[in-house]
């Protein structure tokens, strides 16, 4: 979690007052078949997203609660009530408020670890396809954005289920109006939606938050019963409209897009400068599980920061990017590196010849759309040697615009048939693996050691 519930946050008033509003559209409801919702822990789905529940109720459209965790962490020194004792209340209220939302909704409960849902993704993951969604189907689910780990698990999970299976999907930010203020550059302003609510729906909306009576009120007078949720928490969501946030861009990112981002910049992400990516970079090299490889390909390479230190571990590399002024970077900075090559290629459309024992990824493959991502797969796939080793490293948090997450790529990276994972470093800010070809064996075993 990346914020305090105890502050006092931004008022709602302050959220009203932005002119952003202005040009934020209407969300457009058609033909619906289903309506799926997904709530990270009880509650989410009635602060989030019950103005929905009731609009799609009221249009004779099913609606289906997959509640992820019990939420019974909420009261960690609770000295009256267990987590199970919580975790029973949490599920009781849940029932209630959506019997003031549609009261013939299925709810599934999957009672997953609260606060380590991260951990879990894979079965909800499962539960949700499961559920045989299509295009007629509405998925919606916790903002990825929302600075609390559960609700990024659950929403970018729901995101790539949604995507699987052509349905639609929708994401709802809950803490965002408490930590962010109108003018926080991660508020994703250019892909909000709203949907206006009657007088009626809004009560019964009120109705359902205040079910969930455990985070509204304290749980005793004692210390570590306090209530979680005041009331300015709850003027977010007293509104005669609820806030939704649409897909990120689905597109590969268009070579137009960073020679803009290149212009009269000789290091806008700070490779040279940055702690964060000298560490993340040597990090990177020191994953390597050879000393030496004969012929490397780093894709997207940049003014070349980490090509010049890969140049000490292959007999040939070849490095290429999609702009022009990083490339002239990256070649003045290896002119005596006869050994190696810098060329432009726009991949996955151009993609370079020869096979390859070493394949970098870093910091590239999310501005690839699902669909690029599985042709640069394939690509790779067919340009390893069979000894071939790929490193793939790449940001975790959401960018506005890129069509997709770092999670998301090495998701995808883990996925592939005919790559086995040797290593991995997670951290909050990074995911780093090292693939080979199956079966993967570790740098001992490979070495005699065991």
């Amino acid at each position: 979690m990346d914020f305090d519930h105890r502050t006092e946050g931004t008022a709602d008033e302050v959220w009203l007052a932005a002119p952003q509003w202005a040009e934020v559209p209407a969300l457009v409801l058609t033909d619906l078949a289903r309506l799926v919702v997904v709530s990270a822990h009880p509650d989410d789905e009635s602060l989030g997203a019950s103005g929905l529940i009731i609009h799609a109720a009221q249009l004779g459209v099913p609606v289906h609660v997959v509640v992820a965790t019990n939420g019974d962490a909420s009261h960690p020194d609770s000295p009256s009530t267990t987590p199970a004792e919580l975790a029973a209340v949490r599920r009781a209220e849940l029932l209630s408020a959506v019997q003031h939302l549609a009261p013939g909704a299925s709810v599934d409960f999957l009672e997953l670890p609260d606060g380590r849902l991260r951990e879990h993704v894979d079965t909800l993951a499962a539960h949700l396809g499961s559920l045989e969604l299509g295009p007629r189907d509405l998925i919606v689910a916790p903002w990825r954005g929302d600075g609390h780990g559960d609700h990024e698990a659950a929403g970018a999970t729901a995101g790539r289920i949604a995507r699987n299976r052509g349905a639609q999907v929708l994401e709802y930010p809950v803490w965002m109006w408490h930590w962010a203020t109108p003018t926080d550059a991660r508020v994703p302003w250019s892909r909000l939606v709203t949907l206006a609510l009657t007088e009626e729906q809004q009560e019964r909306k009120e109705l359902a938050i205040r079910a969930h009576t455990s985070q509204n009120a304290p749980l005793s007078d004692a210390p570590g019963d306090e209530v979680l949720l005041g009331d300015r928490f709850h003027d977010h969501f007293c509104r005669p409209f609820e806030v939704f946030v649409t897909p990120l861009g689905s597109a590969t990112l268009s070579s137009s897009f960073f020679s803009d981002f290149y212009e009269g910049k000789s290091d806008p992400w700070g490779f040279e400068t940055r702690w964060y990516e000298i560490r993340k970079r040597q990090l990177t090299v020191a994953s390597l599980p050879r000393p030496l490889f004969a012929s490397g390909l780093e894709i997207g390479c940049s003014i070349g920061v980490l090509t010049a230190d890969l140049a000490g571990r292959c007999a040939s590399l070849l490095a290429t990017d999609i702009a022009e002024q990083p490339i002239a970077t990256a070649r003045a900075r290896l002119i005596e590196q006869n050994h190696v090559e810098i060329t432009r290629a726009d991949v996955p459309t151009e993609w370079p010849d020869g096979q390859f024992d070493l394949v970098v990824v870093s910091e590239v493959a999310y501005y690839w759309s699902a669909e690029d991502l599985d042709r640069v797969l394939e690509r790779i796939a067919l340009a390893l040697t069979p000894d071939g080793v790929v490193v793939a490293c790449h940001w975790r948090h959401p960018v506005e615009g890129y069509p997709q997450r770092g999670d998301d790529v090495h998701r995808a990276f883990r996925e592939h048939p005919a790559l086995a994972l040797l290593s991995e470093h997670r951290e909050d800010d990074f995911l780093l693996d090292v693939f080979v070809r199956p079966p993967a064996l570790s740098v001992a075993a490979e070495t005699g050691l065991v």
